[in-house]
């Protein structure tokens, strides 16, 4: 039947949008431990209770997009966003260094990442 192959591929699509959202979490996550760093110690506590907050979210997405997702792709694929998104936020917030190997080996995961997602269901 047509309609089930259609609900099957809207299920894995809307995984893997999840998936996303959990990498995209975990760059949070890693933004809010950057500020903390930076903030005076009344300021860093609210920083800290927001990456508790996206750390809960990006654990807990990641684990719903587990339910179609096979394992070792969708945590591959989370660490990927999540290494790049901090690289990028370190850069763009934090005033990170963005030198040619390291510009060079973000494109080499970033290509990893969107080969595993190529190859899995």
């Amino acid at each position: 039947m047509p309609w089930t192959f259609a609900v099957t591929r809207f299920f894995i699509v809307m995984h893997w949008l999840l998936l996303v959202l959990a990498g995209l979490a975990e760059v949070a996550f890693a933004f809010c431990l950057g500020k903390a760093k930076l903030a005076t110690s009344s300021d860093s506590v609210g920083w800290y209770a927001a990456f508790a907050c996206c750390a809960g979210l990006s654990f807990y997405l990641l684990n719903l997009s587990l339910a179609q997702l096979p394992v070792g792709t969708a945590y591959a694929v989370w660490t990927g966003i999540g290494a790049v998104g901090t690289v990028a936020v370190g850069v763009l917030a934090f005033g990170d260094p963005l030198t040619g190997p390291r510009l060079f080996f973000l494109i080499t995961l970033i290509g990893s990442v969107l080969g595993l997602k190529a190859v899995s269901p």
